[in-house]
């Protein structure tokens, strides 16, 4: 859900041209997304081109790019950097 949200975020559009920016998402995955988000209010069709995000879609987005930044900035400032574990190795 979150990939339709951002690629809506910029502009309308249409369903072909979204599910190619959305890496050739199953259609019928992309038709059940669409389907929640215009259920919750976050989405809309427009006849002329495709689908686009409500005020309420808008607000969502900026939202949650304001988590993004604090999650960027709070990464960088971390005092211990994280290391990743090794994985065990298969016997």
């Amino acid at each position: 859900m979150l990939r339709v949200l951002w690629e809506l975020g910029e502009n309308s559009l249409t369903f072909r041209a979204l599910r190619a920016r959305c890496g050739d998402m199953s259609p019928s995955v992309l038709n059940r997304r669409i389907s929640e988000l215009r259920e919750a209010g976050i989405v809309a069709p427009r006849p002329a081109d495709g689908y686009h995000l409500t005020e309420d879609g808008r607000a969502l987005l900026r939202a949650l790019r304001s988590i993004g930044y604090w999650a960027k900035r709070r990464a960088g400032t971390s005092r211990r950097p994280h290391r990743a574990r090794p994985l065990p190795r298969a016997r």
